[in-house]
């Protein structure tokens, strides 16, 4: 999966270990107006900016002069900036003060942004043209803070690489021509609800990056702090750090003479770029690292994310039943956390007979770089967990799969199957297989249906369907099911199509189809030529906590009450001790795309059945 251009380039990251700590809740600094300069335990406060009232120095939203005053006192106040048709009817609805807060508090309050894209009027705060901190080049570090929330309506296509806080100017500004030199400092928003800071440090010619994993826009507030100690920079969500931080040294910021702050709005080569939406309620900026006893942030708080629960979930709810197993794009956990990876194939190795797991089918992308080793050898690794115990499974490529020599073919190629009585054969590719697995009152084929082979492949795979046209299908393949540009429904791609007017819509043994590749989980029901039903599932969890925390898809099928239920599990955060889990480590997601169920007809669905199950 590709990302924006401008803000995908960084020269190394590191394999770090996910910060395994308790989230720790906001606790306001007290709200009153403060006209002394603030300190804390271990550095000065250079900037603080709380958006609420009692700040208020001047002006008003309405009126387009609103003056809010720097909480340290030291004179960096932020000026509203109108930009596009002023007389727009949508101007009140850019920016207006909201009553909700990360704590509850009536007496505080944050200030609601509504830009989006292409929007004839946009609204963002910058700072006072004389004020110190627009200098600032933090060369003994900086802790950056900030307390926001995403807009519940995110949609990429309207909010991607929105700045939450960015300094003005360019790294080109400086003679800093390798990298992002079109941009000095950013902490933006991905088109994946990522966060990511990328900034050019003073001591060298390109700029540095951190992300963390995508964010939910639903309900959380979030804290982000940035923290650099004179030396690296690292970016924590709430108190966890994920694995994709800097690696190099990095000295202080950067800065342009002239050039100040934005908050809520990035820049691009010296232009204004995407605006933010949501809510901001506090922006706070020492000198130096400081620890997390000073953040902003004070004791645990109970709890998890919304989406999910620790809560027992059975993964088979009747005897009878049986499972088929996803496993999403594994690249992230392969090349960063390969302990996820093992995690998760010990755990199907030793549970498959307990769940009646029937086949496990991996949708792509087994490393993220073709050309390390090491990463092909985390993943055979794992997978051999499988191999040991006799489970049966299914693979194929994904984009990141595909390097010289045809690592891929190495180490899944049909010399590993060939001694499994269900593995029935390979496309002359060599990418492209087909197994057979019986269970319940059936036999089921898996057509597992190359991504980069697809052209060459669709003779072969189509010859294998008219073959077997009594054998309920699932077909996988790395490429199938996009997102839609507001992030809320499913898309068809290319490949997609082609798959499906070539290999499902007139080949009614089909019933679902498997994919990743694209970051997100959706699901949709699609009617073939026949006038049946063809599930069409998308799981994909790379962009989530430590590259999809150990998350894993399952279909229950439930012939007595013919039912499908989906389920989505975690055995790496099922076996962390309480105390190491975090608050977004959840044992079992349960949105209603990760978490659903679906009537299914066995008999009616599969009357193309003529044989009993062998």
């Amino acid at each position: 999966m590709s990302e924006k251009k401008r803000l995908k380039t960084f020269s190394a990251i590191s394999m770090i270990t996910l910060l395994l700590t308790t989230l720790l809740p906001i606790q306001m600094i007290d709200a009153s107006p403060k006209k002394s300069t603030q300190t804390s335990e271990t550095g000065q406060v250079l900037a603080h900016w709380k958006l609420s009232k009692d700040y208020v120095q001047s002006g008003t939203i309405e009126t387009g002069d609103l003056v809010i005053e720097d909480a340290s006192g030291n004179e960096n106040n932020l000026i509203l900036e109108t930009v596009g048709d002023t007389s727009s009817e949508e101007t009140k609805n850019m920016v207006k003060w909201s009553e909700d807060d990360y704590a509850n508090d009536d007496a505080v309050q944050s200030i609601e942004f509504g830009n989006y894209k292409q929007a004839p009027v946009g609204r963002y705060f910058r700072t006072a043209d004389e004020a110190p901190i627009n200098s600032e080049k933090f060369e003994d570090g900086f802790t950056i803070e900030v307390i926001m929330k995403m807009p519940e309506n995110f949609a990429p296509d309207k909010h991607s690489w929105m700045g939450i806080l960015t300094r003005q100017g360019q790294g080109a500004d400086l003679n800093k021509t390798e990298g992002e030199k079109e941009v000095l400092s950013t902490l933006s928003v991905s088109n994946l609800k990522e966060l990511q800071w990328t900034s050019h440090p003073t001591n060298l010619t390109y700029n540095q990056t951190n992300w963390s994993f995508a964010l939910d826009s639903k309900e959380d507030w979030y804290h982000v702090a940035i923290v650099n100690d004179g030396s690296q920079s690292k970016l924590f969500v709430n108190g966890v750090m994920d694995f994709r931080n800097t690696e190099e040294v990095m000295i202080g910021m950067d800065a342009v003479e002239g050039k100040g702050w934005n908050v809520g709005a990035s820049e691009w080569a010296n232009e204004l770029d995407t605006l933010f939406a949501g809510k901001i309620q506090e922006i706070r900026m020492t000198d130096g690292a400081l620890d997390q006893d000073h953040w902003l942030v004070d004791n645990p708080e109970d709890g998890h994310v919304e989406y999910g629960t620790n809560e027992k979930i059975p993964l088979l709810t009747d005897k009878d039943n049986y499972n088929f197993v996803f496993v999403p794009d594994p690249q992230k956990t392969v090349r960063y956390k390969p302990e996820i990876f093992y995690e998760q194939m010990k755990w199907i190795a030793n549970s498959a007979n307990r769940e009646n797991i029937s086949m496990t089918a991996f949708v792509g992308d087994m490393v993220d770089r073709s050309n390390v080793s090491e990463e092909w050898i985390a993943s055979d690794t794992g997978v051999s967990l499988l191999d040991n115990h006799r489970v049966p499974y299914m693979v194929t490529a994904g984009n990141h799969d595909y390097g010289s020599e045809d690592p891929y073919l190495d180490y899944y190629g049909e010399s590993r199957f060939l001694e499994n009585d269900y593995f029935k054969g390979s496309s002359p590719s060599g990418y492209s297989s087909y197994g057979i697995v019986p269970a319940g009152d059936y036999n089921y084929l898996f057509l597992m249906v190359d991504m980069k082979h697809v052209q060459e492949d669709i003779a072969w795979a189509e010859q294998v369907l008219n073959s077997h046209s009594n054998l309920p299908t699932i077909l996988v393949s790395h490429e199938i099911l996009a997102v839609s540009g507001d992030g809320i429904y499913t898309a068809d791609t290319t490949r997609g199509n082609l798959i499906w007017d070539e290999l499902i819509n007139e080949h009614n043994q089909v019933f679902m189809t498997v994919s990743g590749h694209h970051h997100g989980a959706l699901h949709r029901v699609k009617e073939n030529a026949e006038g049946n039903e063809v599930i069409q599932l998308l799981v994909d969890y790379q962009s989530s906590i430590a590259g999809g925390n150990g998350w894993l898809r399952f279909a229950e099928f439930d012939e007595q009450l013919n039912k499908i239920n989906f389920k989505t599990f975690s055995p790496w955060v099922e076996k962390l001790p309480k105390p190491k889990r975090t608050y977004f480590d959840v044992s079992y997601l349960t949105s209603d795309n990760d978490q659903f169920e679906i009537d299914f007809n066995f008999e009616e669905r599969f009357d193309f059945v003529t044989a009993p199950v062998q």
